[in-house]
Formats: structure tokens, sequence, C-alpha cells
């Protein structure tokens, strides 16, 4: 874990780790207490962490720099429909083809940057109080 958090868990992968940690920083303006956990491998999953981050603080975010389909998203959604179903968000590339530029036009350009983190956790906190209050 790089920094622990009871409002929403940022799971992320690759570079994506570094963006996570600075969505952080931002939501922590915000008064929103993110958990960031880097998962650094996919298969397998460490299934017990993901669970334990989640059912501390209701709802996840995941990211990377991977297609969003067959991911570590795709990883996290299909443990939480299994075991702890929970509002999810993902930043991840949306079914395009990847094109030339540099780093961070690239970023920008696929939604993989640091606002796009800020941006899917608030639409995760709002799906979580959604939730609860039809619990």
């Amino acid at each position: 874990m790089l920094n622990e958090g009871n409002d929403v868990s940022i799971f992320a992968t690759g570079h994506l780790v570094w963006k996570a940690l600075e969505a952080c920083e931002m939501l922590a303006e915000k008064g929103i207490n993110a958990e960031v956990i880097n998962i650094h491998t996919i298969k397998p999953l460490d299934a017990a962490a993901v669970l334990k981050s989640i059912k501390k603080t209701g709802c996840v975010v995941s990211a990377e720099e991977h297609q969003l389909n067959g991911g570590l998203g795709d990883a996290i959604a299909h443990l939480l429909c299994q075991e702890h179903p929970a509002p999810m968000e993902f930043v991840a590339v949306k079914d395009t083809f990847g094109e030339s530029g540099t780093p961070d036009q690239l970023m920008k350009k696929y939604g993989l940057d640091s606002p796009d983190i800020v941006q899917a956790v608030e639409r995760v906190l709002n799906k979580k109080k959604v939730a609860e209050l039809l619990d």
C-alpha cells in the first residue's frame, strides 16, 4: 500500500501508479482520503489485498495503461462480482488503437492522467452514496 485511506481504493499498475499518487494529492485537497495500492501482478491478483481495501473503503477505481478489456480492472471486477460487490470505475484505454506522440500527450489523449483518476474517484464516490441510500 502506497497511501492509506478510507474513502476510496485506487488500484494502479505500471506508470499509472505515479499518476494515482498525484491524483491522491489532488483528492486530499478536496477532502477525499484515497487509498492507493500498487498492483504489480494481475495474474495472480492479490485478492486478499484488494478485498481488504475495498471492505474498508466501499468503492474502487482501477487505473492502468492498458485496454479496458482484459486487464487489471477486469480482474478486480471479476473478484468483486464473486466476493464483495462494490461500486467501481475504470481508468484505462477505451477500446481504441494507439497513436504516436509524447508520453504526456498520449496519457491525456487516452484519459490516463491524474485528473482522469480524480474524475473517476468523484464518479465512484457518487455511486457509493447512491448505494448507501439504497441499503
